[in-house]
């Protein structure tokens, strides 16, 4: 498939140019002009670099990719080792970061919720960009020692941080990645508990003075799922092969 077709394809399913946002969305290093084998991972680390020239990938797509406001534009140390290793495989690296949030199929948000076995999912609407946080039922109400519980069984690690009780949680909100800040967001729209991925010193304040459960998951661990998804969907629509692999990172 030419390089420029699956861009068409992505942008036709992401619709980036929506959205403002902190880094470029779609193709940030120019590689092959022919896709033939993609990687998927959440951040394009040197290893997640290195896995793909073993792979002999040409692509790779990811969430967190280069180039973001407020930081050095000059191409020196890791992230010229970084661009130089794409640009001898020729590899295209492409990311997508706030469109692979919002998403209602196949975002971060959405993909979580699903894990934790959710229902109803759906954008708070006050919150902007539609999509960033978003609302969901839990239809057996646990308490919220187990949804914390369930959370570690499903990512495979423990939370960061918690501030849970035995009340029952019917309805939950969810930001993946850095979300802290949406805590009060999640409270006023009436859930009884809000999953993120990083923490604080505040939120557990906003937590035990709004009357929330609060759960910090892992800004890795909570955002593995919406790129994955979206490769798998590349794999079965538009038939190339894609491998996910994720680089490990505790944070």
């Amino acid at each position: 498939m030419q390089r420029d077709d699956l861009l068409h394809q992505l942008n036709t399913w992401l619709q980036p140019e929506q959205i403002t946002d902190y880094c470029p969305n779609g193709l940030q290093v120019e590689g092959a002009s022919e896709v033939t084998k993609i990687v998927t991972g959440v951040t394009a680390s040197q290893a997640l670099i290195d896995r793909a020239i073993e792979e002999n990938a040409d692509t790779v797509i990811v969430h967190h990719g280069y180039f973001w406001k407020g930081e050095s534009q000059a191409i020196v140390g890791m992230k010229k080792r970084r661009v130089a290793a794409l640009l001898k495989a020729e590899i295209n690296l492409i990311a997508y970061h706030l469109p692979l949030d919002i998403h209602p199929e196949f975002g971060n948000n959405a993909q979580l919720a699903k894990l934790l076995g959710a229902i109803d999912i759906s954008p708070i609407p006050f919150v902007s960009p539609v999509g960033v946080l978003v609302q969901a039922t839990l239809s057996e109400r646990p308490s919220g020692f187990q949804l914390a519980e369930k959370i570690e069984s499903v990512l495979k690690r423990k939370l960061i941080a918690s501030e849970v009780n035995e009340q029952p949680i019917h309805r939950i909100a969810i930001c993946t990645g850095g979300g802290q800040g949406f805590i009060e967001q999640a409270a006023q729209a009436g859930v009884q508990a809000f999953i993120t991925g990083e923490v604080s010193e505040q939120t557990i304040h906003v937590a035990r003075e709004c009357g929330i459960q609060f759960f910090a998951a892992g800004h890795h661990a909570t955002e593995r799922y919406g790129v994955k998804a979206l490769g798998e969907k590349i794999a079965a629509e538009l038939n190339l092969p894609v491998q996910f692999i994720d680089i490990d990172n505790p944070a």
